[in-house]
């Protein structure tokens, strides 16, 4: 059955003919947007398709908050990202680095045959951020349009960090972070009575990061199970639907000024 909220947005892909995708694409500055997730586990009290949910609830929001006059298009998410080190859990479906990232080429290479002068990918996933700025380089190197990655938790960290109750390490997998934004956006899918004091981040080298808003600047490859005994790691118990909420319109501010942005310099 076809998701019957399909198209009740302007700004939305997969609900236009396709004479209506040219028409936004021949606009000056007009931009594609692609959502990037993934489906993998996010301990016991988070859906798996969490990443993919939430990387397309900020894209929309973000939409919705542009300018009439900014021409945009969302494609509906990629829902399987780059996950192998979850795969010891269950319930994670993880495409190979390669066909991943080919993938996301053709669809903003095929994307970008309808006239629009930028395509963005926005990722959702923190095993799909290499990914994301290889793809720049490997699509962009092909088409006179401009082509941008992003990863949304990476935006405004400044701004979200004033709001966290945990310490360095909190707003990791499944932590304070995810689990504010999917209590304000689908509690019904967070399993409350499974909430409890996560693992705390452990990264035997300093240099490693600490959660979504501490990156670091050594990546080290581990499988998940060597972090946690659960799947998630951080602070779910601080996670509340009030701060999902803050979190949630500073990101999508955040990024719709990002979009105002491309569609000015592409004009």
């Amino acid at each position: 059955m076809i998701h019957e909220t399909i198209g009740t947005n302007e700004w939305e892909w997969a609900g236009k003919p396709y004479a209506a995708i040219k028409d936004v694409g021949r606009q000056d500055g007009s931009i594609l947007v692609v959502p990037v997730g993934s489906v993998e586990q996010h301990g016991h009290h988070l859906p798996v398709i969490t990443d993919t949910l939430l990387v397309e609830a900020m894209v929309h929001g973000a939409a919705e908050s542009l300018r009439d006059d900014v021409p945009i298009l969302v494609t509906p998410p990629v829902w399987s990202g780059f996950s192998p080190h979850h795969l010891s859990f269950g319930g994670t479906l993880s495409l190979e680095f390669e066909h991943l990232r080919q993938t996301l080429e053709d669809i903003g290479r095929t994307g970008l045959e309808n006239g629009f002068d930028a395509v963005c990918f926005v990722n959702g996933h923190g095993g799909n951020a290499a990914l994301i700025d290889a793809l720049v380089s490997t699509l962009g190197k092909t088409t006179d349009a401009e082509v941008l990655g992003t990863t949304y938790f990476q935006l405004a960290a400044s701004e979200i960090a004033a709001l966290r109750d945990s310490d360095p390490g909190g707003m990791a997998h499944g932590g304070e972070y995810e689990t504010s934004l999917m209590l304000y956006l689908r509690p019904d899918l967070v399993v409350d009575a499974m909430i409890e004091e996560g693992t705390r981040w452990d990264e035997h080298y300093e240099w490693g990061g600490g959660d979504l808003l501490e990156g670091g600047q050594l990546s080290v490859y581990r499988e998940f199970e060597e972090y946690s005994d659960t799947g998630d790691i951080g602070a779910p118990e601080l996670a509340s639907a009030e701060k999902g909420e803050r979190i949630h319109d500073i990101v999508t501010d955040e990024l719709g000024a990002m979009f105002t942005a491309i569609h000015e310099h592409n004009r």
